[in-house]
C-alpha cells in the first residue's frame, strides 16, 4: 500500500466517524499521537500494520458465524469461511502445526477452549462415552450430573504467577483456578530459572491431567522437550501458552527444544504481542484434539469475530514473509542490549538478563515498589507495566518489579544504540524517584516523589529519541 493510500484510508475513516461522534474520532487521533511520542515498552503490546488494522473495519463485523468452516449455524457465511480458512492455513504453515483454530477472541478464550478440549477428550466418564455427547441437547439430567462429577476437581500444574506464569495458568481468582485442583511450580530462588527436576518431582507427586508450559514474565527460554517428557511420565496432556513469544517461534528464533509446537499436545497464543497482529487468540493442536478444539464455539465462545479473523489472516500472511524472521531476531537482540544497558548502570534483573523479548527489573533496589516505578516512568514518557518478581513481598498489586519488552520499539526500527539510551532514561527516572508517604506519615506503596521538571525533560528526550523512527510514517491525519 502506498503512503498516500494509507493516509487517505485513515483520514477518510476518521471523517466518517467524526460526522457521528467527533469525540471518538478525536480520541482515536489522540491515541496515535500518544503512541508516536512515548517509549512503548510494554512487553505484551506492539504496532499492527495498516493492512491489519484496516482489515478489522469492514462488513465482516456484521456477520454471525457460529460453527466452523462449512458447518455454520447461520446461512450466508461463505465469505467468512474464506477468511477463516485462510487464517488457519497461514497459521498451520507458519508454525508447522497439524491443526489451527483461529476463532478465540483473546488469549484467555484460547486457554479456555484448550482446557475444555482436553477435559472432554481425556476424562473417562459414562456421559462422555455416550454417542449423543456430541449433541449437547440430547444429554439427560443424569448424563449432566455424571459429567459434572467427572469434570470437577481435575488437576493442573502450571507456572506460578510470581515466577512469571499467567493468571490463566491456575491463579485462584481466575476461572482456571476454579476449574481445576491446581498446583504451581516456581523457579530456583537463587537463579530465577526453572528447575526441571523440581517440576518433574511436583508432577510425580501431584499427577496432573494438564501440565502447562509458557509464561508472561519469564525472561528466559523454556525447554519444551523436557517438559513434554515430564508430562508423558505422568500421563498428562502437555499444553503450552506461547502468547508472549509466538513471534519468536514464528520467526524461527526459537527452534528445536525451544519451539513448543512439535512437543506440545496443544498450544495457545494471542495474535498480537510479538506476533504483531490484531488483538485475538488462536489454538494449535495435534490431530487427536482437533474435533474438540473446533467445538470452541459454542462450548466456550460466543459468535466468532469474522472481521478480526480477516485481520488475523493478513497478519499471519505478513509473518510468513522473510523479513519477519529478521524482525523476530532483532526483538531478542534489542532485549539483550536493553538488559546490558540496565545491568551496566547497576539495575537488578530477574535471572540476570534475558533470552527472549522481555526484561524484568527488580525495582526494590531503587527503594521503590513496582507501582511507584510504573507511574514515575509514565510521567516521563516511558510506558511500562508493574509485575511481580519471584517471592514478591509486595504481592500482585503493588509488586516489586517492572516488566519491559522490545517488540514495539523494534517494529519502529530502534536498535542496540537506542536500547542503551532507553536504559539510561529508565535508570535516571528510577534513581531520581523516591517513595512517598501517606497522610499519617507511614510509608506508601503507591505514592512517590519525582521532580516534575526532570520528568518533563526525560519525556522530551524520549520523544527526541523516537523522532528518527516515526510510527506509521505513511499515515498523515492532518
Amino acid at each position: 500500500m502506498s503512503r498516500n493510500a494509507e493516509s487517505t484510508a485513515f483520514r477518510s475513516a476518521l471523517e466518517v466517524i467524526r460526522a457521528v461522534e467527533p469525540r471518538v474520532a478525536d480520541a482515536i487521533g489522540a491515541e496515535l499521537t500518544d503512541q508516536r511520542e512515548s517509549l512503548k515498552l510494554i512487553a505484551s503490546e506492539n504496532y499492527a500494520s495498516p493492512a491489519t488494522l484496516l482489515a478489522m473495519g469492514n462488513w465482516f463485523s456484521d456477520k454471525y458465524a457460529e460453527g466452523t468452516v462449512g458447518r455454520r449455524f447461520y446461512a450466508g457465511c461463505q465469505n467468512v469461511d474464506t477468511v477463516e480458512a485462510l487464517a488457519a492455513e497461514h497459521a498451520r504453515e507458519l508454525f508447522g502445526a497439524a491443526h489451527a483454530y483461529v476463532q478465540p477472541h483473546s488469549g484467555i478464550d484460547a486457554n479456555l477452549v484448550a482446557f475444555w478440549a482436553v477435559l472432554a477428550d481425556r476424562v473417562e466418564s459414562p456421559a462422555l462415552k455416550k454417542a449423543q455427547v456430541r449433541q449437547v441437547n440430547d444429554l439427560t439430567e443424569a448424563d449432566w450430573f455424571a459429567l459434572r462429577r467427572e469434570l470437577g476437581n481435575q488437576r493442573m500444574l502450571g507456572m506460578s504467577l510470581d515466577a512469571g506464569g499467567h493468571l490463566t495458568h491456575g491463579f485462584r481468582p481466575n476461572i482456571s483456578g476454579k476449574m481445576f485442583d491446581q498446583r504451581s511450580y516456581g523457579t530456583d530462588p537463587a537463579t530465577g530459572l526453572i528447575d526441571y527436576d523440581r517440576v518433574a518431582e511436583a508432577a510425580r507427586e501431584f499427577k496432573p491431567l494438564i501440565l502447562v508450559g509458557g509464561y508472561s514474565a519469564y525472561p528466559r527460554k523454556v525447554n519444551f522437550r523436557i517438559l513434554r517428557e515430564i508430562a508423558d511420565s505422568v500421563g498428562a496432556t502437555f499444553m503450552v501458552d506461547m502468547a508472549h513469544f509466538a513471534g519468536l517461534v514464528a520467526g524461527k528464533v526459537f527452534t528445536g527444544d525451544f519451539d513448543p509446537v512439535p512437543h506440545a499436545h496443544i498450544v495457545t497464543t494471542t495474535t498480537h504481542k510479538s506476533l504483531r497482529g490484531p488483538r485475538g487468540g488462536m489454538v494449535l493442536c495435534q490431530p487427536e484434539l482437533a474435533d474438540q478444539v473446533d467445538r470452541g464455539c459454542p462450548m466456550v465462545l460466543g459468535g466468532p469475530l469474522p472481521h478480526v479473523m480477516a485481520a488475523k489472516a493478513v497478519a499471519l500472511a505478513e509473518a510468513r514473509r522473510p523479513d519477519f524472521a529478521d524482525y523476530a531476531q532483532r526483538i531478542v537482540d534489542n532485549a539483550q542490549a536493553l538488559a546490558e544497558g540496565l545491568l551496566s548502570r547497576g539495575a537488578t534483573l530477574v535471572t540476570g538478563g534475558t533470552d527472549n523479548h522481555l526484561v524484568l527489573i527488580d525495582v526494590s533496589g531503587y527503594g521503590l515498589t513496582g507501582r511507584q516505578a510504573e507511574q514515575a516512568l509514565l510521567d516521563s514518557g516511558i510506558v511500562t507495566n508493574r509485575n511481580s518478581v519471584p517471592q514478591d513481598p509486595n504481592g500482585a498489586w503493588y509488586t516489586s518489579g517492572i516488566r519491559i519488552g522490545t517488540p514495539a520499539l523494534t517494529t519502529r526500527g530502534l536498535g542496540a544504540a537506542e536500547m542503551d539510551q532507553t536504559a539510561e532514561l529508565i535508570h535516571t527516572v528510577l534513581t531520581q524517584t523516591t517513595a512517598g508517604a501517606n497522610a499519617d506519615g507511614t510509608p506508601s506503596k503507591a505514592k512517590y516523589n519525582l521532580d516534575a521538571g526532570l520528568a518533563d525533560k526525560i519525556a522530551r528526550q524520549a520523544t527526541d529519541l523516537l523522532a528518527t523512527y516515526p510510527l506509521y510514517p505513511g499515515i498523515d491525519l492532518s
